[in-house]
């Protein structure tokens, strides 16, 4: 990733007039709406889900708080039908209101002006998505688990709730919301929401009702042939039929997980905490949709080796959910405390060495992303001027930010830490906030009360300063310690693979054993590798990940169809991006030839990172 310049201003933190009530909203360069002015505060949707025509459509009702008498009401769509839009003073009465649509940005979308007649409280908007929004996935009957039913899911997060609802589709605009949802009769709809349903009865209209603010990427919804199981208390797994009881047992340490993160950074606020396990289109590990994480079916390896994504998106609902970057420069914000918080989860559900062993392979991705990228692109707190806030989605707010918190750690003791962090949750709950709020609350309630331990130049060194400070915290493990040194020795051909202990690796051993290979491993070594283990055929999706990576770069052809395999199948850009662009690097035809295949499958936030990769005729 090649860093832009920045086009105006140093910091996305520009405040203008306070509301009514006090609060005042960062400049959002990536939102049309001016809060400050017109707030919405409560959305009610009343969709029809069509998979004839790959809509959702119906109304959007929003609620206004409105500063600014004379100010219309700007709100973000993207590749909208606008039908018509209507005002009214008390949510009964609507009259017809003026409305004009924008031409379309190619990164914000179009800028919705909604004129508000005085005295107008409510705004209701009738329109349609479209069959290409880019938020939403429609997939056929075959291209789902079960073969039988279409499916159809969302992907809000950054800027794509605007592609299925017209709203101020800022994270600092933090709304409750209602929603009514008619949807073909033998299919179940599932919501970030109270209301999904746990007894799998099926009527094709169902209501959700998200009483808590949560800013606008956290809205979403899955509509297909879906059943629930429970895992615990409050705690339970959506999927289709076939995979339900994999996905079950897989996750069957859901609970426990909720229970450790309580006892260090107070109660779970949400009510339930279920997830829906998606078909492998969905682009990301898993997205931490309040009350309803969605997931990928890549973290089923039958082993649980993979379940630090669910520590992660329920850390979400303490620092994302809870407490929310006010724009996307802030990203960090949500990231990196999540990154540090599933570290800690893990490590009271599964133990110090897998801590160490996940967050050492964490930082060496991170080393390895840093010497790609250009300085501009190293910041936590970065500069998004001018691009699409996806292309801050690195590992750099993941990882740089997880292991920033880590340095605090280490620096002031774990007690003092975990309280601070606790505090933290507390005093921003259900609030988005800014790096510059971070970094004062960081200075007043940390740094200033146990000073001579961190200086606020050394936190704004970590925040707005390019690279690792040379005391970033190291994590260390025994375990990789012992695994990269079998992986030398039998590279240099010291060790045979037979005399290798390895009944007793976990994913992250595995991992550390293949990426300690050298880079130019010959083919006759991989053959070697692949007889003795089983690689190409590997069903965990991180090793097969990584052993795709070494193939293609070593040129070992007995991979070749499992990598086709692989890429379309599955469309996790985690795993699909690096693929392609390794591939594309030593042969674009045999890319473009597998592209092909793959594309039509894909989620458009999927196809959007691989299209400027794989340049086909």
């Amino acid at each position: 990733m090649k860093p832009r310049s920045a086009v105006f201003f140093a910091f996305a933190f520009l405040f203008a007039a306070s509301l009514a009530n006090g609060q005042k909203f960062a400049n959002d360069i990536h939102s049309y709406a001016d809060p400050n002015a017109v707030r919405v505060t409560h959305v009610d949707l009343d969709w029809t889900v069509s998979f004839e025509q790959k809509t959702i459509s119906g109304f959007a009702t929003l609620s206004v708080d409105r500063t600014d008498k004379s100010a219309p009401l700007y709100l973000d769509t993207r590749d909208l039908k606008i039908f018509s839009a209507e005002a009214s003073p008390d949510n009964r009465r609507y009259d017809l209101t003026r409305f004009e649509l924008a031409p379309a940005d190619k990164i914000l979308g179009s800028k919705l002006t909604v004129q508000l007649p005085a005295g107008a409280k409510f705004v209701r908007i009738y329109y349609s998505s479209s069959p290409k929004a880019s938020g939403l996935q429609w997939l056929s009957p075959e291209q789902t688990a079960g073969k039988q039913q279409p499916y159809m899911f969302s992907q809000a997060q950054a800027i794509h709730a605007r592609s299925f609802i017209p709203l101020q589709d800022s994270p600092q605009v933090r709304v409750t919301y209602n929603a009514r949802v008619r949807t073909p009769s033998d299919l179940l709809a599932v919501m970030s929401a109270e209301g999904n349903s746990r007894t799998n009865v099926r009527t094709g209209d169902y209501r959700f009702a998200m009483r808590h603010p949560i800013p606008p990427y956290l809205i979403a919804i899955g509509v297909g042939d879906i059943k629930f199981k429970s895992l615990g208390a409050r705690t339970g797994v959506y999927t289709e039929p076939s995979m339900l009881a994999k996905s079950a047992w897989e996750l069957a340490d859901t609970e426990k997980m909720v229970r450790a993160t309580e006892r260090v950074y107070g109660p779970y606020r949400w009510g339930r905490y279920d997830l829906l396990v998606l078909p492998p289109s969905f682009p990301f590990g898993g997205m931490e949709n309040p009350m309803l994480t969605f997931a990928t079916p890549t973290i089923l390896a039958g082993d649980r080796s993979l379940v630090s994504l669910v520590a992660h998106e329920l850390a979400h609902s303490w620092s994302g959910n809870l407490v929310t970057n006010a724009t996307w420069r802030d990203f960090w914000l949500n990231e990196g405390c999540t990154t540090y918080l599933e570290r800690r989860i893990i490590e009271a559900v599964y133990g110090v060495k897998r801590r160490e062993m996940e967050a050492m392979l964490g930082k060496r991705t991170l080393i390895s992303e840093l010497a790609e990228f250009g300085p501009a692109d190293q910041i936590l707190h970065v500069d998004l001027a001018g691009r699409d806030p996806d292309d801050g989605m690195t590992n750099v707010p993941y990882e740089k930010g997880a292991l920033f918190l880590r340095f605090l750690e280490e620096k002031f003791g774990r007690a003092r830490f975990d309280a601070f962090m606790k505090g933290y949750f507390n005093s921003h709950a259900f609030r988005s906030i800014t790096t510059e709020t971070f970094a004062d609350y960081l200075d007043r309630n940390l740094l200033k009360r146990y000073p001579g331990k961190v200086s606020r130049g050394e936190a704004d060194k970590w925040m707005n300063e390019p690279g690792l400070p040379s005391d970033a915290p190291d994590p260390q493990s025994d375990n990789f310690a012992k695994v990269a040194k079998e992986a030398k020795d039998y590279s240099n051909g010291a060790l045979a693979l037979n005399v290798i202990d390895k009944k007793a690796w976990t994913t992250q051993e595995w991992l550390q054993f293949l990426k300690s290979m050298p880079e130019g491993l010959s083919s006759a070594k991989m053959a070697n590798l692949d007889e003795a283990f089983g690689l190409t055929k590997a069903g965990n999706s991180e090793i097969s990940f990584q052993w795709l990576m070494m193939s293609i770069k070593t040129g070992y052809s007995p991979a070749e169809a499992k990598l086709e395999e692989f890429l379309t199948t599955i469309g996790r850009r985690k795993f699909v991006r690096p693929l392609f662009t390794e591939l594309a690097k030593k042969d674009m035809n045999r890319a473009c030839e597998i592209y092909r295949k793959a594309r039509p499958g894909y989620h458009p936030i999927t196809q959007s990172s691989i299209d400027p990769i794989v340049k086909c005729n």
